[in-house]
């Protein structure tokens, strides 16, 4: 089993959240697992994975909690998009299965996040009434929802192009060998029928002699 650490902390418009984002290649009879620390119960935990390319575009998953348990699991899956509640302080094990397959090594994006409910609030100014601050943090919390909202659509269209360009050098690949295949059969007929020819022409000289 091979394992990895990730650890990354960013700022949030809303509250504070702990994230990372990567792009892993599983390689065939492989597994691998990655890691969210919690530091806080009830923290909300988001778990989002992509297979870009590789066999069939599908995947094993199963997510542990820090007490061993399996919180959720998935085989043959493509992509998924998850929300649970870390109600439990410590790593929680993300792990990405490959060995169903043979020899098909696979692409997966992936990305994990720990994001603590409490909101940040934004310092009052002088003279500002608190209906404008709570206004403002209100249009903060609704821009980071929409960003969020064009994060997860470009993660999606991203995935349907890879799907899609890996679709169309597949299929390209298929109509070449079929071409070649084909031109070898018509250059063997003719080479068959060539040889038939000469076959015949040989046996009627010798029944004319």
């Amino acid at each position: 089993m091979k394992l990895s650490t990730i650890t990354c902390a960013l700022l949030g418009l809303a509250s504070e959240v702990a994230a990372t984002a990567l792009t892993y290649k599983l390689v065939a009879n492989e597994k691998a697992c990655f890691f969210a620390t919690t530091k806080k119960a009830n923290e909300k935990i988001a778990f989002y994975f992509a297979v870009q390319s590789g066999g069939s575009f599908d995947i094993d998953y199963e997510v542990t909690g820090p007490d061993g348990n399996v919180i959720m699991d998935g085989q043959k899956e493509r992509q998924g998009d998850f929300v649970f509640t870390g109600k439990q302080i410590g790593d929680y094990k993300f792990c990405f299965n490959n060995e169903m397959s043979t020899f098909a090594e696979k692409f997966v994006d992936f990305e994990l996040a720990v994001e603590d409910e409490a909101r940040v609030t934004i310092p009052s100014k002088q003279g500002s009434s608190p209906e404008q601050t709570s206004a403002l943090e209100e249009s903060l919390f609704k821009i980071s929802m929409q960003l969020s909202t064009v994060t997860r659509n470009q993660k999606y269209f991203r995935t349907r192009e890879n799907r899609n360009f890996s679709t169309v050098r597949s299929t390209e690949k298929r109509i070449v060998n079929f071409s070649l295949i084909q031109i070898l059969l018509v250059i063997a007929m003719g080479a068959l029928q060539v040889f038939i020819v000469r076959f015949f022409f040989q046996g009627a000289r010798k029944g004319y002699v």
